[in-house]
């Protein structure tokens, strides 16, 4: 592996991490594990509260999908089998770093 696949390897798993764990677009994944709760804090601001749905296999599901840690470790994994298994899938690889880059980008000029 040189550089420049590690590069795009980084980036895929970022976006796809915050894909799952953050994203709009796949609450459908989160939702049967996650109820979400609003709350107004001292300053007028609004927190949504991340419940855990559930006991077991379920509720185990529901932690890892509310942690960026752990789904991060899982979507490297994922994208690294893609890199090394499945060559023929490597236009998604491509499709997640750009837009894992431009993403990242985004969050840096907007603070």
């Amino acid at each position: 592996m040189n550089l420049l696949d590690f590069v795009i390897l980084v980036f895929a798993s970022y976006r796809l991490t915050r894909l799952i764990v953050f994203d709009t677009i796949t609450d459908w994944l989160r939702r049967p594990f996650h109820e979400y709760e609003e709350q107004e804090l001292s300053d007028g601001e609004i927190e949504t509260v991340i419940h855990i749905k559930g006991t077991g296999i379920r509720a185990f599901i529901g932690e890892l999908l509310s942690c960026y840690w752990c789904t991060g470790f899982w979507s490297s994994v994922i994208i690294l089998l893609i890199f090394l298994y499945l060559p023929s899938l490597e236009i998604i690889l491509y499709v997640l770093a750009i837009s894992g880059a431009a993403s990242m980008l985004f969050e840096i000029t907007e603070k």
